[in-house]
C-alpha cells in the first residue's frame, strides 16, 4: 500500500506542536488514531508505528509533546536513571530514603545526573501534554481525509497514561487503547465516552499491579474496558527497539489492538 508521510505541525494553546502523519494514498476519509509516544519521545519507533497504522487503512498522527519547550533530559539521562531504578529492589524504588542511599554510592557526577533526571521524572506535570493532545484530535477531525467520528486515542508508557488521561476528560473519541500507562484520575472516570482496551506486561508490576483497581472503578461506573496482562512479559514488551521487546506478546497485542479499533 502506497502511503502519505508528512512532518507537520499544528496549533495548540498558542504553540505550534510538531507531529508526524502517516495515511493511506488516494482520496476518502479514513478512520484515525493519535499514536502517543513514550517518554523518549517523537523516535523512529513511534513513527514507525504510525505507518504500520497506515497500512492497516488509518491516518496516524503522533504528535511530538516535547516540541512544546523542549525535553529538558536527554533519552541517554533516562535511560541511565532508569537503569538506576532496575538496580534497587521493587519496595525500594519508592523508597525515598532507599533511593537516596543508594544514590550516595555513585560518584558525583553520575549521581547528579540521575538525580536530576530522577527528580524531572517524579515531579513532571502531564497536564499541557493533555491540552496539546486534545488539539491533535482536533486538528484531525478538520482534515478532509479522516472520519470525524472515528478518531481513537493509543499511547505507550508515559503515551499509554496520556492516551487514557485524553479519554478521561470526555473528549470526542471513538476508542482508547493504554499500552501499560499509569491509570487515569479515578474521580475522571465519569467523563469517558468511548471504550478502553488495555494491555499490560506480567512482569511489569508498577503499573499492572494497579489494573484490578481501575477494573474495579470502570465497572462501577459503567464503562466499557477491555484488558489482557501479558503473563511474564516486562514493561515496553511492544517496543522492538529495546531489550524488553517480546515478539509473541507484541504480536497478539497488535492483532488485538486491530481488532479492537473502529472503522
Amino acid at each position: 500500500m502506497q502511503l502519505v508521510e508528512e512532518h507537520l505541525t499544528y496549533p495548540s494553546d498558542g504553540a505550534s506542536l510538531k507531529a508526524f502523519l502517516a495515511r493511506p494514498a488516494g482520496a476518502g476519509a479514513f478512520p484515525a488514531v493519535i499514536v502517543i509516544h513514550e517518554i523518549w519521545g517523537l523516535d523512529a519507533h513511534i513513527e514507525e508505528v504510525a505507518r504500520r497504522f497506515a497500512r492497516e487503512g488509518f491516518a496516524a498522527l503522533a504528535p511530538d509533546l516535547y516540541s512544546r519547550g523542549g525535553m529538558p533530559v536527554t533519552a541517554e539521562e533516562i535511560g541511565a536513571a532508569m537503569r538506576f531504578t532496575q538496580t534497587l529492589p521493587p519496595a525500594a524504588r519508592t523508597n525515598p530514603q532507599a533511593m537516596q542511599a543508594k544514590l550516595s554510592e555513585l560518584p558525583d557526577a553520575e549521581r547528579a545526573t540521575i538525580a536530576r533526571t530522577m527528580q524531572w521524572l517524579q515531579t513532571r506535570d502531564l497536564s499541557q501534554n493533555v491540552v496539546d493532545l486534545q488539539a491533535a484530535r482536533q486538528w484531525l477531525a478538520n482534515q478532509p481525509s479522516v472520519r470525524a467520528d472515528r478518531i481513537a486515542s493509543l499511547g505507550f508508557c508515559m503515551g499509554g497514561g496520556l492516551s487514557a488521561r485524553l479519554a478521561a476528560t470526555g473528549v470526542a473519541l471513538s476508542a482508547c487503547v493504554i499500552f501499560y500507562g499509569e491509570n487515569p484520575p479515578a474521580d475522571q472516570i465519569a467523563n469517558l465516552r468511548c471504550p478502553v482496551l488495555g494491555l499490560y506486561g506480567g512482569d511489569d508490576h508498577r503499573i499492572t499491579d494497579g489494573v484490578p483497581a481501575l477494573a474495579e472503578t470502570m465497572q462501577r461506573a459503567g464503562k466499557s474496558f477491555e484488558h489482557y496482562v501479558y503473563p511474564g512479559a516486562p514493561h515496553a514488551f511492544f517496543n522492538d527497539t529495546r531489550a524488553t521487546y517480546r515478539p509473541e506478546a507484541a504480536a497478539d497485542a497488535w492483532q488485538r489492538v486491530l481488532a479492537f479499533l473502529p472503522r
